[in-house]
């Protein structure tokens, strides 16, 4: 089962992930919401739409802007809606 893992910590699980451009995309319910923060950061996918960012925290660390999905994707992109993907120091292992 894929699971994404910071600082030895899985923050999210899933058996239903949704791979685009090389990413899983988990299910937004499978995010540990303990160990997130709201960040003010967004970017934009030419095909996807708008992204916005999650900020992991936990015992004094943190990983800005490591989790982002796309609150409102375009049409063509509707498999991401409810799901967020992990970059910089997260790891996915299946």
């Amino acid at each position: 089962m894929p699971k994404a893992v910071w600082n030895d910590l899985v923050v999210a699980e899933s058996d239903d992930t949704v791979m685009v451009e090389g990413n899983h995309y988990f299910p937004r319910s499978a995010l540990r919401t303990d160990l997130i923060q709201e960040s003010a950061t967004h970017t934009v996918c030419p095909w996807k739409g708008t992204a916005s960012y999650y900020t992991l925290t936990h015992a004094g660390r943190t990983s800005a802007d490591a989790v982002w999905y796309y609150p409102d994707p375009k049409p063509e992109a509707e498999m991401v809606r409810d799901r967020v993907a992990f970059w910089k120091d997260v790891t996915v292992v299946d």
